[in-house]
C-alpha cells in the first residue's frame, strides 16, 4: 500500500514536470508507448514507466515484459541523469540493460535536458516581480548553502587531520611508507649478512 502510494506521487512529480516544461514532451514523443523496467537492486523494486503522448505512468510491477529494462542500484541510477554515463557504467558492471538501448537513453537526455522557468510559473502566484525577486533569492540561497557546505567539509578535514589527528595527512602517509621501505631494505641487508656468517 505504501509503495503504491510513493510511486502515485512520484508519478504526479513527473507529470507536473511535463506541465511545467513543455519541451520534454516533445523529447519524449520518440519513445512514446515504449515500456522502460528499472529494477533497482538495493530495494528489490521494479518499476515500469511509459509515456503514453501526453503523460507518463509508472507502475510498480513484477512483471517481465518490457523493450528495454535497466537494472542497476539506486546510487548508479542517480547518475544517469548524465546520459553519456550510460555506457561507461555498463562497462563498469555497475548497470545491466537488456532491450533497446536508445528508450533508456531517450528517457535519459529527455530528463536531462529539463529546463522550468521557475519565475515564469511562480509569477503567476505572486507577480512578475515578486516572482523575480524570489527566485533570485532561492539561487543566491543555493550558492550559498554550497560555499558553506565546502567550507563544512574542509574545516573537518583539517579539524580531523591538524588538531584531532583522526586521520593522517598525505604526506604523513608518503613519509611512514619511505620509512618502511628504508626499513625493509635494512632488513633484507641484515638478513643476507646472518645467512652469510651462518654458511661461513
Amino acid at each position: 500500500m505504501l509503495n503504491n502510494f510513493i510511486v502515485a506521487i512520484i508519478e504526479r512529480i513527473l507529470n507536473t514536470a511535463i506541465k511545467l516544461d513543455p519541451a520534454l514532451s516533445d523529447r519524449l514523443s520518440s519513445i512514446a508507448q515504449q515500456r522502460l523496467l528499472i529494477d533497482i537492486r538495493d530495494w528489490q523494486q521494479q518499476f515500469l514507466v511509459v509515456f503514453t503522448g501526453q503523460q507518463l505512468h509508472l507502475y510498480n510491477t513484477t512483471e517481465q515484459q518490457f523493450d528495454c529494462m535497466i537494472s542497476a542500484d539506486i546510487q548508479t541510477l542517480m547518475v544517469l541523469k548524465n546520459p553519456a554515463m550510460l555506457t561507461q557504467l555498463i562497462r563498469q558492471d555497475k548497470l545491466d540493460l537488456q532491450g533497446d538501448l536508445n528508450i533508456a537513453q531517450g528517457f535519459s537526455n529527455a530528463f536531462a535536458a529539463l529546463n522550468i522557468d521557475w519565475p515564469e510559473h511562480l509569477s503567476g502566484y505572486f507577480g512578475d516581480a515578486p516572482a523575480q525577486q524570489l527566485w533570485q533569492l532561492l539561487k543566491q540561497a543555493q550558492q550559498q548553502g554550497r560555499k558553506i557546505n565546502k567550507q563544512l567539509s574542509s574545516a573537518l578535514t583539517t579539524l580531523c587531520q591538524d588538531e584531532l589527528k583522526v586521520t593522517i595527512h598525505p604526506l604523513e602517509l608518503e613519509q611512514f611508507k619511505q620509512h618502511t621501505r628504508q626499513l625493509k631494505s635494512h632488513t633484507a641487508q641484515l638478513e643476507l649478512r646472518i645467512n652469510q656468517l651462518l654458511q661461513s
